[in-house]
């Protein structure tokens, strides 16, 4: 009989690429019986960039690519579920009595899976009431896609942040195991509770399948962009400055994969519009069609000093890029820097906040320099193929789940 496996989601997408497309599915082919509760806002689901779907995943229950998807109203738990910063002691009864809950609990699963700070509070919820109204000893996961609070974001109150940690605290003693994203929002984790087990699960896609070397002898450049934008003008100003910069220097495009979210756009300067392509937001499984004419990959992460989890962050765009041979230009952070310097697969400017003039002398440099650029490229897929592809990432995923059914046993 396989063992069942329940993902509880607060917030996320349901087509989320980390959650239902690389660990949900990647589970479920391994032969676990895998069920999603999952958000609904204004009624809907939604798609990744936040279109909600009108016409399509109606039903409260249905099975998706051989997922069961069991689905909730978020406005209704959301009091609920923010009793987490009140005392312990009212958890139970103010916190834990919701829908999201009792639809997990209902899953009976052996494993539930938690993927932010409020469904891990669902998650110690489900836990305890398993064991206290059913008598089943359940294990959980928390997957902490980044961390909550962050110890640098200026959005939190000394005073927030210090009740939000202490709750976390309380509640990571009642995690069976935390996976996270990068080594080191491990360590920062292992350096405040060091007995807690931890696995690191990158963001990193399946290996492309179709892949092409890239060959740099050209007399054009294209750097490209892959994700969100939302929010981030800041970087779109940048986009347009350095496009601006490089276009007048050389045959010059800048593509975006992806970018504005649900009810928002980009608004492109008029003497731009050859230079800057938007492919919108595209099938997961698309990316490599779609990243086969880029040359350099740009990551920004311009408020680093005032964000750990940027400081610490390794993208899902960082290993999608490298997975299709493109080298990495990025801002000086920790773990970017680290990996890059590793394994020679990109350009790091030495500075936390690089103006659009760096980003264009990084691009204008590279691309005067192709031998090394060519090198970057050869480099940055043998880490994909040797260490990062999803295939030999998938197999930490297993080992953790592995290790838990056997101390159920």
């Amino acid at each position: 009989m396989s063992k069942k496996v329940c993902m509880v989601v607060a917030y996320h997408p349901f087509l989320d690429a980390r959650i239902f497309k690389k660990e949900a599915r990647s589970l479920q082919k391994k032969g676990y019986k895998v069920s999603m509760i999952v958000p609904r806002s204004n009624g809907n689901l939604f798609d990744i960039d936040g279109t909600p779907y009108k016409n399509s995943f109606r039903s409260k229950v249905f099975t998706h690519e051989g997922i069961k998807i069991v689905t909730y109203h978020s406005e209704s738990v959301r009091n609920s579920l923010n009793a987490v910063l009140r005392d312990e002691e009212v958890w139970e009864k103010q916190g834990f009595n919701n829908s999201l809950i009792q639809l997990a609990m209902n899953e009976d699963a052996d494993i539930y899976h938690t993927h932010e700070y409020l469904s891990l509070f669902a998650g110690v919820g489900i836990k305890r009431l398993m064991k206290k109204k059913h008598g089943k000893d359940v294990k959980l996961i928390y997957d902490s896609h980044e961390l909550t609070p962050d110890p640098l974001e200026p959005r939190y109150s000394v005073e927030r942040r210090k009740v939000l940690q202490e709750k976390l605290f309380i509640m990571l003693k009642e995690v069976d195991y935390l996976i996270t994203v990068s080594d080191y929002i491990k360590s920062w984790y292992l350096s405040h509770m060091p007995k807690l087990p931890v696995e690191v699960i990158y963001n990193s896609p399946p290996l492309t399948k179709a892949y092409q070397p890239k060959t740099y002898q050209s007399n054009s450049l294209t750097v490209g962009y892959e994700g969100s934008m939302a929010g981030r003008k800041g970087s779109q100003e940048k986009i347009f400055g350095f496009s601006d910069i490089c276009s007048k220097k050389l045959d010059f495009r800048f593509k975006i994969i992806g970018g504005s979210s649900f009810g928002e756009s980009i608004t492109v300067p008029g003497h731009l519009t050859p230079v800057i392509e938007q492919t919108g937001w595209v099938d997961y499984l698309s990316i490599p069609t779609h990243m086969k004419d880029i040359d350099i990959g740009w990551i920004d992460f311009d408020d680093v000093h005032q964000s750990l989890n940027n400081d610490y962050a390794l993208p899902n765009k960082f290993f999608s890029y490298l997975n299709n041979g493109v080298p990495v230009v990025v801002n000086k952070c920790h773990a970017l820097e680290h990996f890059i310097q590793k394994y020679k697969c990109g350009y790091v400017i030495d500075k936390q906040q690089a103006a659009a003039e760096d980003y264009a002398n990084a691009f204008l440099y590279l691309h005067k320099n192709q031998d090394q650029l060519q090198e970057m490229s050869t480099n940055a897929r043998k880490a994909m193929e040797n260490e990062y592809s999803w295939e030999k990432v998938a197999n930490r995923l297993f080992r953790v789940y592995e290790e838990l059914l056997k101390e159920q046993e």
